[in-house]
C-alpha cells in the first residue's frame, strides 16, 4: 500500500542512490501487475519467482530461500517493510516502523497480527541492528525486550513542494473541492481514528467540511463512515501523489488524530506545506510536530472537536502554526535520513 512505510523506504533508497558510498539493489516478490507509482524506487529491483505471500511465508517460517541467490553477494540485507528474510551470512538490518500490532492488536486482522508477531520475533532474535523512525517507537521496542544498543533512530524526511496557482486550480477542479476545508490523509483503518474524527466534527458542529483522502485499508466501512459524518464530508480515495502537496497547502487545516503511529508522515508533509496541524498527543506524531501543532488526546472527542473549531475559526492561530510547522519541517530531509541509514549499514557490516 502507498503509505508511510512504502514512501519512506522509496525516498530513503532514492537518496542513498544519489550518494557514492553504497550500491543498493531491491528484491521484490513476483507480482502480476506493476506497483503503485509512488512505491517504485529508482534503484534497480530484481524479482523473486515466488509470489508475495508464498515468499514471505517461506522466509518467516523456514528461513529460505536465500536473498543472495537473486541479488548476488551483499554486505547488508535491510528488511524495510515488515517481513524479515534470512541473512545468509550478510549483516541484517531491520526497520520496525511501529509496534501498533502489539499495543492495539484489535486494530488489525488476526492473520496480520500473527504475521507481524513472527516478524518482530525474528527481528528481535536475528537483527544486528534495528532502525526505528522515532524515539516513541524506540521506547516501545525497549519495553518489549530489545536492547537499547541495537536500536538506531532514523527519522524520515520530507521535500516541500512549490505549489502554483495553476496547481491549485487543477487539484480543486479534479476533486471538486470547496474553498475552505479540513483535510485528513491516510489509509482507512481502525488505528487512524476516523470514526472519532467524524464524531468530533459532528458534535462540534464544525463549519468547514471534512475532506478525507487515501486508500481503503481494512475494517473501516467508508459508506457507513460517510453516513455518520457531518454534511459535506467527502472521501476522495487514492490521490495522485502529484496532487498531494497542493491538496495539503489548500486545506484550511490538517487533522491527524491517530491512536498510534511509528512516525506520522502526513503530519510532516502538511507542516512542510505551511498548513496548520491538529494531531495526537502521546504518540510519535507529537514527537514530529513538537510545539508546531495543536495536540489532543485521540480518545477525547470533545477536545478534538474544540481543537477543530478553534483552528477553523482563528486565522491568526492558523497562520502561527503554519509558519512554525514549515520551519520545523525544514529540519527533516531525505538526505539526512539516507546518511544516517548508511551509517547504520557501516556499523552493521563491520
Amino acid at each position: 500500500m502507498p503509505g508511510g512505510t512504502a514512501i519512506s523506504t522509496v525516498r530513503t533508497l532514492d537518496a542513498i542512490a544519489r550518494r557514492p558510498d553504497w550500491d543498493v539493489v531491491g528484491l521484490a516478490a513476483w507480482h502480476r501487475g506493476a506497483p503503485d507509482a509512488v512505491a517504485v524506487p529508482t534503484v534497480p529491483v530484481v524479482h523473486h519467482r515466488l509470489p508475495r505471500r508464498a515468499l514471505y511465508e517461506a522466509w518467516q517460517r523456514w528461513r529460505r530461500p536465500s536473498v543472495q541467490r537473486r541479488t548476488g553477494p551483499v554486505d547488508v540485507i535491510h528488511a524495510t517493510g515488515g517481513v524479515v528474510p534470512p541473512a545468509g551470512g550478510a549483516a541484517l538490518v531491520v526497520t520496525l516502523h511501529d509496534l501498533a500490532f502489539l499495543r492495539r492488536p484489535e486494530h488489525f486482522t488476526a492473520h496480520g497480527v500473527a504475521f507481524m508477531m513472527r516478524a518482530f520475533a525474528l527481528a528481535k532474535a536475528e537483527a544486528d541492528l534495528i532502525i526505528v523512525p522515532s524515539e516513541s517507537t524506540a521506547a516501545e521496542c525497549r519495553d518489549h525486550g530489545i536492547d537499547t544498543n541495537r536500536l538506531r533512530v532514523v527519522p524520515w524526511g520530507v521535500t516541500p513542494a512549490s505549489v502554483t496557482p495553476i496547481d491549485r486550480e487543477r487539484v480543486a477542479a479534479r476533486h471538486g473541492l470547496p474553498e475552505d476545508f479540513v483535510l485528513w490523509v491516510g489509509s482507512a483503518e481502525p488505528r487512524k481514528n476516523l470514526h472519532g474524527l467524524v464524531a468530533a466534527a459532528r458534535d462540534a458542529d464544525l463549519a468547514l467540511p471534512l475532506v478525507l483522502a487515501g486508500p481503503q485499508g481494512w475494517d473501516v466501512d467508508i459508506g457507513a463512515l460517510l453516513a455518520e459524518s457531518p454534511p459535506g464530508t467527502r472521501h476522495l480515495g487514492v490521490v495522485d501523489p502529484a496532487d498531494l502537496p497542493a491538496l495539503m497547502e489548500m486545506a484550511t487545516a490538517f487533522v491527524y488524530p491517530s491512536f498510534q503511529e511509528g512516525f506520522g508522515m502526513p503530519v510532516l508533509e502538511a507542516m512542510a506545506q505551511g498548513t496548520a496541524v491538529i494531531t495526537s498527543r502521546g504518540t510519535a506524531t507529537e514527537e514530529v510536530a513538537g510545539d508546531a501543532a495543536l495536540l489532543v488526546e485521540p480518545e477525547d472527542r470533545a477536545a478534538l472537536g474544540d481543537a477543530l473549531r478553534a483552528i477553523s475559526e482563528d486565522s491568526e492561530l492558523r497562520g502561527r502554526l503554519g509558519g512554525e510547522g514549515r520551519a520545523r519541517a525544514a529540519a527533516f530531509s531525505w538526505d539526512t535520513t539516507a546518511a544516517v541509514t548508511e551509517a547504520v549499514y557501516d556499523e552493521a557490516s563491520t
